[in-house]
């Protein structure tokens, strides 16, 4: 793997999400990509560049985010940087199938897809899931309840999505900590506690 490459990756990342605060930013890229590259350490078949390229790239083009179309934003850094044309739609193909919203209940046809897949749907689970969706509420104007109803229409399904065993691992400790965090927050909202 090209470790300048991947600096470059990182470096621009920081530059595209300047300034954005509501969860979808330079930080939960980076710890996406460290996700996938944990996970990728237990997949020894996947291609570790498009793994981490993909994860560190895989906002860049989210409609939440930008109006882009056809992965522009990703595109044009990768071609930018000189990477082939065949590992580009790699690349592609595996942010294409990050979603939750795009690609509920479907796996990635790619292991580096269902890699990067996994980390995108780690990083919304636990401790820093919780932080990441009331940023994202805050910022939208969504209230604590409305917030609330997303750990269930969302958060709760996904440890149940995951395609790795490293993933469904980490996975399972990052659910149960949302899960006591909502048990928590339903005693004091009751008042009793």
């Amino acid at each position: 793997m090209n470790d300048q490459l991947i600096e470059k990756a990182q470096k621009y990342i920081r530059e595209l999400f300047r300034g954005n605060s509501g969860g979808h930013d330079a930080n939960h890229s980076l710890r996406v990509y460290s996700l996938a590259m944990r996970i990728a350490d237990t997949q020894p078949e996947c291609d570790r560049t498009v793994v981490a390229l993909a994860a560190l790239l895989h906002d860049a083009d989210d409609y939440k985010l930008f109006n882009t179309n056809d992965n522009a934003n990703a595109r044009a850094f990768l071609q930018e940087n000189g990477i082939k044309t065949d590992t580009v739609e790699l690349i592609c193909e595996a942010i294409n199938g990050v979603s939750f919203s795009k690609n509920r209940t479907k796996a990635p046809s790619t292991i580096e897809g269902k890699i990067v897949q996994d980390a995108d749907r780690l990083d919304a689970l636990g401790a820093i899931g919780i932080a990441r969706t009331f940023a994202f509420g805050g910022e939208h104007g969504r209230s604590i309840e409305s917030t609330i109803d997303h750990f269930h229409q969302k958060l709760l399904l996904l440890k149940d999505g995951m395609n790795t065993p490293a993933a469904k691992a980490i996975a399972q400790e990052r659910h149960a900590f949302l899960e006591e965090f909502l048990r928590r927050y339903e005693r004091e909202e009751n008042l009793k506690d």
